[in-house]
């Protein structure tokens, strides 16, 4: 049986394992929210600006369109952040959500907020393009 040392030593291993991670993540989290408050900030009113030219009218919304896309993946992305913090957090990180198995560090390190493993990944995708 292991002591108690030894096991708190293990355990602040593991904790130390996804530490860079972590960091990662959090980092990013703060650059998004800041993104955020900027356009927040600066008001991102369609109403403030007239276009005499139906053109640049068009432009501008077309513009607006795509900045409030991306906002909402930006929206996706920190939800999956959040979600993957809190599994650093509980010890449940890095394990696969459809087989169960460890996700290899690497996959973590390129794609922290992932859920799957490499095998389920592309297995999802070949799937997708199926019913495509």
């Amino acid at each position: 049986m292991p002591t108690t040392k030894s096991k708190n030593a293990k355990e602040s291993k593991a904790n130390n394992k996804y530490d860079e991670i972590r960091k990662e993540l959090e980092r990013q989290k703060n650059a998004l929210l800041a993104e955020a408050g900027e356009i927040i900030g600066s008001g991102l009113n369609p109403e403030k600006e007239n276009y005499p030219d139906m053109t640049d009218q068009a432009a501008a919304e077309s513009d607006q369109n795509f900045t409030l896309r991306l906002k909402g993946r930006e929206q996706k992305l920190l939800k999956k952040i959040d979600e993957a913090l809190e599994k650093i957090a509980t010890d449940t990180y890095g394990i696969c959500e459809s087989c169960g198995e460890v996700i290899g560090l690497k996959r973590l390190m390129a794609r922290p907020v992932t859920t799957l493993c490499i095998e389920c990944k592309t297995r999802q995708e070949q799937e997708e393009k199926l019913r495509e």
